[in-house]
């Protein structure tokens, strides 16, 4: 036998490939970075080898919808994401991106979520890649660029349509964040800085999507009473650009919306058959966001994540809070902006339901943002391994696996990375699939999860035996066009 010498090695364990192909007993062998072969490796050498002995060995995950855009350059080892099987993050969702931004403005909510001292903001799309590539975060970052950054550079006021003088501005704004790499352009028309946007604006900023066959990913106007008009205008956005549409943690909110995903989906499922259209979700019945005022969104339990103003009500309930000041609870949420909180909105069979939708892909849309945010920032991969698949019985290992590795690749065309492969990047998750655990809660949200035992990135062990190692191998992704192609 001709002996091949590896960089790395995983021997014993059973690999789940990323493509919902059943699971099989195989070694993993990785050469500068890459699959360099898949099969009987016991007998070759390594410079390390990883026992993965009653271990699944899987792709690295791929987090469709982050907010990461600063927290990969501000906290660049990323425990939060590598912990929990992350090689990848997707960032500059919901309209928000890192840039291009001015040195000279204030930022809007909910953009301030990701501020960064006036110094250190980037001008151009470009810069921003730059600064990846020369100070690489842990994990790979594929960034798009976001409609209300776009507008708040350009305007002067946000509560109104953009002339088209301000539209012709973003135009080239997005020109030139995808020559400098972005995959696509989010929008957050939910938003303040967004909401008076129309459709016939996004289409015209989103022209130079079209050549490039770039992404179009959408936090929708309303995911509560207009959910379906809301999807009708972000599926008639992709058509009029010609370009794939990605809807963002797809949701129905409020409790006289509980059950209409058995509307949304088979609605979703039946545009998939004529345009490029994917959707992603979190495993929580609540979600995260800036602090808001309207009524809809108080409506249920409001826990505090964050407050620049009072930093001390960070993980308490608004209604507490209110009482405790002797006010009403929107008084209350206007005191404590900027910050952000969590709202408890959804219904449990509609979570599962969208879950088990095949073609929906997993998204954690955490904020990592003061010291009690979303449980989702930790925990969101495990729980899908662990409850829902493994406990709940939601779906196999198989295609959970499938849901954030294979599936995103494909519909944010991330060419050869997650799927085991030969000559595909190495980023690689080994995790017992018997304990794998989300261990976060609303109560102590920072806890890791179990479960995990290595991290591979680009190659590069980043995360073992719940450690972070000190390596920080992330590349910038861009996208291939054409990959993702519509569900049949």
């Amino acid at each position: 036998m001709t002996t091949t010498h590896y960089d790395l090695l995983i021997l014993g364990g059973t690999v789940i490939d990323g493509t919902k192909a059943p699971r099989f007993d195989a070694d993993v062998g990785i050469v500068n970075g890459r699959i360099a072969a898949i099969g009987k490796l016991a007998g070759h050498t390594a410079d390390q080898t990883i026992d993965a002995t009653g271990l699944i060995v899987a792709p690295g995950f791929i987090d469709s919808h982050t907010h990461d855009d600063a927290a990969v350059l501000s906290q660049a080892d990323m425990s939060f994401k590598v912990s929990q099987g992350v090689t990848t993050v997707i960032a500059g969702n919901c309209g928000i991106s890192a840039a291009p931004l001015r040195r000279d403005m204030d930022l809007p909510m909910p953009l301030n979520l990701l501020e960064a001292p006036p110094e250190e903001r980037f001008t151009t799309f470009a810069a921003y890649l730059e600064a990846l590539r020369n100070t690489p975060s842990t994990v790979n970052v594929a960034a798009m660029v976001g409609h209300s950054t776009l507008r708040a550079v350009t305007m002067e006021s946000l509560d109104r349509e953009a002339t088209p003088e301000e539209i012709a501005a973003m135009q080239a704004l997005v020109q030139e964040a995808l020559d400098a790499g972005a995959i696509g352009m989010s929008t957050g028309t939910f938003y303040p800085p967004a909401v008076k946007a129309t459709t016939e604006e996004i289409i015209e900023i989103g022209r130079p999507l079209t050549a490039r066959n770039a992404l179009y990913v959408t936090h929708m106007r309303d995911e509560s009473g207009k959910v379906m008009e809301s999807l009708e205008e972000t599926f008639r956005i992709g058509r009029e650009l010609d370009i794939p549409v990605v809807v963002s943690h797809h949701k129905v909110q409020n409790s006289p919306n509980f059950g209409k995903s058995a509307v949304t989906l088979p609605f979703i499922q039946e545009t998939m058959k004529h345009q490029c259209v994917s959707l992603d979700c979190y495993p929580y019945t609540a979600g995260s966001t800036m602090i808001r005022t309207d009524r809809g969104m108080l409506d249920g339990r409001v826990l505090i994540a964050s407050s620049v103003p009072h930093p001390e009500c960070a993980g308490r309930d608004l209604d507490d809070i209110a009482a405790e000041w002797g006010v009403e609870k929107d008084e209350a949420a206007r005191r404590l902006q900027p910050g952000s909180a969590i709202y408890f909105l959804m219904d449990e069979n509609d979570v599962q339901r969208i879950l088990a939708f095949d073609e929906t892909m997993i998204g954690s849309d955490g904020i990592p943002v003061g010291e009690s945010p979303h449980p989702r920032l930790w925990g969101t991969f495990p729980r899908v391994l662990g409850h829902y698949a493994r406990d709940v019985g939601l779906f196999p290992l198989e295609t959970a696996v499938w849901k954030m590795t294979g599936l995103t690749a494909r519909n944010f065309g991330l060419d050869k990375r997650s799927t085991l492969k030969v000559g595909h990047h190495a980023d690689v998750v080994i995790f017992d699939a018997a304990t794998i655990k989300d261990s976060a809660t609303y109560a102590k949200p920072t806890t890791p999860a179990e479960g995990i035992d290595t991290v591979i990135v680009n190659g590069t062990i980043a995360w073992q035996s719940g450690g972070h190692t000190g390596a920080r191998p992330g590349q910038v992704v861009t996208r291939t066009p054409a990959v993702a192609a519509p569900a049949k």
